[in-house]
């Protein structure tokens, strides 16, 4: 066992680990090396400027291999370097330095203040961690969701609004309702654009242009940073002012809530005991009460929900506020993106976990369909609406509100009724587990 402070590094590092290559400081040292070493393989394109020779594709390859072949000794070297410069985008200047020909120190971090190089590199690391571990992993659990939705598209059960028993659903469409609310955000998560900034000290490319007036430098600009993959922010102060990862952040701050629902939602389900859970061997839900499998991995969801909640609220509010043209409170903050994915990972691990153990008690549900008979009281008023009956709702309300309901106290009541008697029939045939509407075809809508 490690010792640690983040339980993200700690308790859950295998349930985080695949994060590391995107959020660790060694994953930012070499996102830098990236910025830095594509941006003097640019600079050789660009035919006005006389002082640097054009590279080949050989030294190009060789260059890139700087931050691709990066490894646990690069980075310690770079950690080395820093504890001189105290400046870690230095330390990686200087690292490069002694990867190359020295007629090739002069061009490296040429012109560029560090915010140029960390937008870039934080920007990415988010957008490639969303894209390659945050994103499948949350189509996975859609995909789960999805199953279960058709699985139980007929199975009947008793709704719950304010708490009271409310017109029956079935599990398979509520569970849909969830999935098509994180699929319409995974939509948005995939197309958002990221917005990268690399115009110099206050974004004016004021030393760029004393150095090379004649270079287009915000052609140049927008080449480079759509070469990232990148929209280029051309109109910005020292920083890029992070609007647009406000607005990725804001897109997980809404899956997050819409987790949390999900999640109290089978909590209360499996208290209900309409849902049960799936034994296993060894495993003790309680150390007193033997009993007891708790409902831990959706418990574990919303608490982990909330936190990175909390963290990405904070980013959110915090990185598009810069004091004048700079300040330096944006880069501790930056540091915590990958803290706030992770705690939102673990959720949608725990999740699936809770899933894969979940088991619907039919006999429950149905016994719960059959205690609450009142449930039909809005199909009667509303036929009797239908027909013209004035008062519908308040007769209904006079026979039902408060009171206890059974099959035979209702059937008195819709025999007594002033309506055609296919109406009263199509009333009688009416069951709590078949008074369902549409909620078996919008189970399976796609």
């Amino acid at each position: 066992m490690k010792d640690s402070i983040s339980p993200l590094d700690g308790r859950y590092s295998s349930d985080t680990e695949e994060l590391l290559p995107y959020f660790s400081e060694k994953a930012l040292m070499r996102y830098r090396l990236m910025v830095e070493i594509e941006y003097l393989i640019a600079l050789s394109k660009e035919k006005a400027l006389d002082g640097l020779p054009r590279f080949t594709k050989t030294e190009q390859s060789e260059y890139r291999k700087i931050y691709l072949n990066f490894n646990n000794g690069s980075a310690n070297r770079i950690k080395k370097i820093e504890q001189q410069t105290n400046h870690d985008v230095k330390a990686v200047e200087y690292y490069i330095r002694g990867k190359v020909n020295k007629a090739i120190h002069p061009w490296i971090h040429f012109a560029l203040t560090s915010e140029d190089v960390n937008n870039l590199s934080y920007t990415l690391m988010w957008k490639d961690a969303l894209a390659k571990i945050y994103v499948p992993k949350l189509k996975s659990l859609l995909k789960e969701l999805k199953l279960l939705s058709s699985k139980y598209a007929g199975s009947a059960m008793l709704s719950m609004t304010h708490g009271q028993p409310a017109t029956p659903t079935t599990f398979g469409k509520e569970i849909n309702v969830f999935s098509k609310r994180i699929e319409r955000q995974i939509k948005g998560v995939i197309s958002h654009k990221f917005l990268g900034k690399f115009g110099g000290a206050t974004g004016t490319w004021s030393t760029h242009m004393v150095a090379y007036p004649k270079v287009n430098w915000l052609q140049f600009t927008k080449d480079y940073v759509k070469s990232l993959e990148l929209e280029p922010n051309l109109v910005t102060t020292q920083i890029e002012p992070h609007d647009s990862m406000a607005e990725s952040y804001h897109q997980i701050i809404r899956i997050n809530t819409i987790l949390t629902d999900l999640s109290k939602d089978f909590w209360f389900y499996i208290s209900r005991r309409i849902l049960g859970q799936k034994k296993i061997k060894g495993e003790v839900g309680s150390s007193a009460m033997p009993h007891k499998i708790n409902p831990i991995q959706f418990e574990n969801a919303e608490g982990n929900l909330g936190i990175s909640n909390a963290i990405l609220h904070h980013l959110t509010t915090k990185l598009p506020i810069s004091r004048m043209q700079r300040d330096l409170s944006d880069s501790t903050t930056l540091r915590n993106q990958g803290v706030a994915l992770g705690h939102s990972l673990l959720a949608i691990k725990n999740i699936s976990k809770g899933i894969k153990r979940i088991k619907i008690n039919e006999t429950l549900m149905n016994l719960e369909l059959e205690d609450h008979w009142e449930v039909l009281a809005e199909a009667v008023q509303t036929v009797l609406r239908k027909n013209g009956k004035e008062n519908a709702y308040e007769k209904l309300k006079e026979l039902t509100r408060g009171y206890s309901i059974n099959q035979k106290s209702l059937s008195i009541f819709i025999k007594e009724l002033d309506i055609p008697e296919s109406e009263k029939r199509k009333l009688l045939s009416l069951t709590p587990s078949t008074y369902i509407g549409l909620a078996k075809k919008i189970s399976r809508l796609k």
